[in-house]
């Protein structure tokens, strides 16, 4: 969708001023949220791209105004409150939680490791085909959805080359609203900066891109 998280190429921000020593976690709160993504992914939760989604939700001056694990926080309570797992008052602590129906599946400590480091594959279990193959010259569709996508808005209608076939992938277009995997062919589409920048620095972009973002040149 087109909103204000999606900054790539937006001019006005200013540099990217790096922190010096920059510790892991700014504050001890940031250090407790982390682990919830997990939790909650593996309890069925939430996919990622749900997440994803959620967050691009958010209302552009609380997003710009948040910071990234606050981003994080806003995702965990919108989801779990519109999928019915808590209820407003519960988030709120003006009445007890309540126990689920039915206990989803927890993160133990053996699976830690691989869930952060590795997460789950979107892969699709069956090969799909694709139209293009490597070394073909693209062109990105002009979208312009009021749901998820991952076809950011500085490449579209741009030319590029595909560099790589990485294999059949669930569609995040998809899977963020409940529509299912809907797997097709990724691609990793080169594009020159002056192609997408109109200027030569960097040299160029590769960006990972779905089948049906795509059209032949």
């Amino acid at each position: 969708m087109n909103g204000v998280h999606d900054l790539g190429g937006m001019h006005g921000f200013g540099p990217v001023l790096t922190e010096e020593n920059e510790p892991v976690f700014h504050h001890d709160w940031e250090r407790r949220i982390f682990p919830l993504f997990a939790s909650l992914f593996v309890g069925g939760h939430f996919n990622v791209d749900e997440f994803r989604h959620s967050i691009e939700r958010m209302e552009p001056a609380e997003y710009l105004q948040s910071s990234y694990y606050e981003h994080w926080l806003h995702a965990f309570e919108t989801l779990l409150l519109e999928k019915g797992v808590i209820s407003a008052a519960e988030l709120q602590g003006t009445v007890k939680p309540t126990s689920p129906t039915q206990p989803p599946a927890v993160l133990t400590p053996d699976i830690v490791e691989a869930v952060i480091l590795g997460g789950a594959s979107s892969r699709a279990k069956e090969p799909v085909g694709g139209r293009f193959r490597v070394g073909d010259r693209v062109r990105t569709k002009n979208l312009n959805p009021t749901t998820h996508t991952r076809l950011p808005r500085y490449a579209r209608g741009k030319v590029g080359t595909i560099e790589i076939a990485h294999g059949a992938f669930a569609t995040p277009d998809t899977m963020a609203h409940g529509l299912g995997e809907q797997p097709q062919q990724v691609y990793a589409v080169r594009f020159s900066a002056t192609e997408l920048w109109g200027v030569a620095r960097p040299d160029s972009v590769c960006i990972d891109l779905w089948d049906n973002y795509l059209e032949a040149v």
